[in-house]
C-alpha cells in the first residue's frame, strides 16, 4: 500500500474524499483511504479578524500553521472534506475554540474520536494550560496528529491510539469532548466511564441537540448522570459560538 504523504509532502490530488461534510469518512470506517475526488482546493484560507481577536498574537501563529495542515495534508488525506477547506476558521477552528470558555483553568480534557484534532488540538492551541488527550482508533488519523503535535510543539498533548472503551477503569479527566462522534445515547456509554467525579462530558453539537437529549434520557438514568444543559457558548471572539450538551458526573458508584 502507498503510504500517507507526510505534511511535508508535495500535494496528491488523489488521495482526499469524496465526502463534502467537514468529517471525511464515518465513524465506522476502516483504516483505509477515501476515494479519490478531483475537485480539491489546497489554497489555505486567509485569517479572519474573528481569529485575531480570538487567539493571543503567539497562539495565532500556531493556529494558523494547524489551518495550513488541515487544508492541505488534512485534505489530501482524506481527514478533512475538501470543500471544506475554505471555511475551516469560522465552521470549524473557532467554533471549537468556543468551547475553552467553559472549561476551568488547567483542567485535564480528552477529545474522543478526534479525528482531525477537532476540537482536541485547537483547544490546546487556545488553552495552553490544558492537558489534552487525543483519543482515535485510527492509525492513519494519529498519525497526522502525531505530525500535527510535533509540528505545532504542544507539549500539553498527547496521541492515544485507541477506542475510550479500552481507557475504562485506567483514567479519568476533568472533561471529555467529542464533535460529530456519535449521538448522545451512544455517546454517554463511551465518555461517562473516562469522566472525573466533579468532571462533565462536553457534547460538541448542532440543532439536533435538544431531540438527543431526549432520546437518552433511560441511558442518563441508567449511568446516573447528571440533568443534560444544553448551552451555546461564545468564543473569545465574541460571535462564535458552540453548542454544547454538558453532562455532569454525579455518581460513580454504577462502575463497580
Amino acid at each position: 500500500m502507498t503510504p500517507w504523504p507526510r505534511l511535508d509532502s508535495p500535494p496528491n490530488p488523489r488521495a482526499s474524499s469524496p465526502d463534502g461534510s467537514w468529517w471525511s469518512c464515518r465513524s465506522d470506517d476502516v483504516d483505509r483511504p477515501c476515494d479519490a475526488v478531483t475537485d480539491v482546493s489546497r489554497e489555505t484560507p486567509s485569517t479572519p479578524g474573528l481569529a485575531r481577536r480570538a487567539f493571543s498574537s503567539d497562539r495565532l501563529v500556531l493556529a494558523e500553521r494547524y489551518v495550513e495542515l488541515l487544508a492541505t495534508a488534512g485534505v489530501e488525506r482524506g481527514l478533512i472534506g475538501p470543500r471544506e477547506a475554505p471555511r475551516l476558521w469560522e465552521r470549524h477552528v473557532l467554533n471549537c475554540l468556543a468551547v475553552s470558555a467553559a472549561i476551568g483553568p488547567e483542567a485535564s480534557v480528552a477529545d474522543l474520536g478526534s479525528g482531525a484534532g477537532l476540537p482536541g488540538v485547537v483547544l490546546a492551541i487556545g488553552r495552553p494550560d490544558l492537558a489534552v488527550t487525543l483519543v482515535e482508533p485510527l492509525l492513519r488519523r494519529t498519525t497526522f496528529l502525531d505530525e500535527v503535535v510535533s509540528d505545532l510543539g504542544l507539549d500539553q498533548v498527547r496521541v492515544v491510539r485507541g477506542r475510550a472503551e479500552e481507557l475504562h477503569g485506567r483514567e479519568v479527566f476533568d472533561v471529555v469532548t467529542a464533535r460529530a462522534l456519535a449521538p448522545l445515547n451512544r455517546l454517554l456509554g463511551w465518555a461517562m466511564p473516562l469522566v472525573a467525579a466533579e468532571g462533565e462530558l462536553m457534547a460538541m453539537k448542532g440543532s439536533s441537540a435538544e431531540r438527543e437529549v431526549a432520546e437518552a434520557t433511560s441511558t442518563l438514568r441508567r449511568l446516573h448522570c447528571g440533568t443534560p444543559v444544553v448551552q451555546e457558548l461564545t468564543g473569545r471572539d465574541g460571535a462564535s459560538t458552540a453548542t454544547v450538551v454538558r453532562v455532569a458526573r454525579t455518581d460513580r458508584t454504577w462502575l463497580g
